[in-house]
């Protein structure tokens, strides 16, 4: 939601209303100020038609329910903080406004569901109890397990292929080629200096690609192997295995 343009909404309100006041409204990116200036003016907006006056209280509505859930966020955060820092439960218990320290840490978890909604892929918001927040704390945990698992994976299979590319570069001498060859391999050189991003990878991975079949076409073609050393052999098999990851 863009708070910022519905505050700028019911600035319009206001000022289409010639709201006397207008000047004094806080900026659209203060969000508090405004919903507090915006209820201290409703009157102000009789001077309008009655759909507009219920279009205003309804952005009133609906602003101070995100904001609502925003504070909610900031609390849990504040929550976290406080235990990362020592306090017990029973001191959570007066500034969380219970008795107990049970009921703190209920709490605590209830107001956590707010923070944990947006963080939990694939569901919609977490419920308000303790067993909600530890299912969605389970799943989330789960979705970074599977991420790092992905992202390691991701990060061998650059090693191994820029390891193996730059085998092949080391090799030219001991290769046969024809200008097809020698157009993907000074493309392969071209990019594996700055090969960082998963686009810049996939590149890599065509020109390789481009640069085998290539290789293979002029075999073909000639009855004769490529690769003329077993060093320059094992280069090319080293990139075809890495191609294969």
């Amino acid at each position: 939601m863009d708070a910022r343009a519905l505050v700028g909404e019911l600035r319009q309100f206001h000022e289409e209303a010639e709201d006397p006041g207008i000047e004094r409204m806080p900026a659209d990116e203060e969000l508090y100020g405004a919903l507090l200036y915006a209820e201290k003016r409703a009157g102000s907006l009789r001077a309008l038609p009655v759909e507009k006056q219920k279009a205003a209280a309804l952005i009133r509505v609906l602003l101070w329910e995100f904001l609502s859930e925003r504070l909610r966020v900031h609390q849990s955060t504040a929550i976290d903080d406080a235990r990362s820092a020592g306090a017990e439960w029973r001191e959570l218990a007066p500034a969380l406004a219970v008795g107990t320290p049970s009921a703190a840490y209920n709490k605590a978890r209830r107001l956590q569901a707010g923070s944990l909604t947006d963080a939990v892929p694939g569901t919609g918001r977490v419920r308000r109890t303790p067993e909600a927040v530890r299912q969605a704390e389970r799943r989330i945990a789960e979705h970074r397990a599977a991420e790092e698992r992905a992202q390691a994976a991701a990060r061998q299979r650059h090693h191994l292929l820029a390891g193996a590319a730059q085998s092949l570069l080391d090799q030219q001498d001991a290769l046969v080629m024809d200008e097809d060859v020698e157009y993907w391999l000074g493309e392969v050189a071209e990019v594996l200096p700055h090969c960082t991003t998963p686009t810049q990878m996939l590149g890599l991975s065509r020109y390789l690609s481009a640069a085998l079949r290539a290789l293979r076409r002029l075999e073909h073609r000639t009855g004769q192997p490529s690769a003329r050393t077993h060093e320059a052999h094992a280069a090319c098999a080293a990139v075809a295995s890495a191609l294969a990851e």
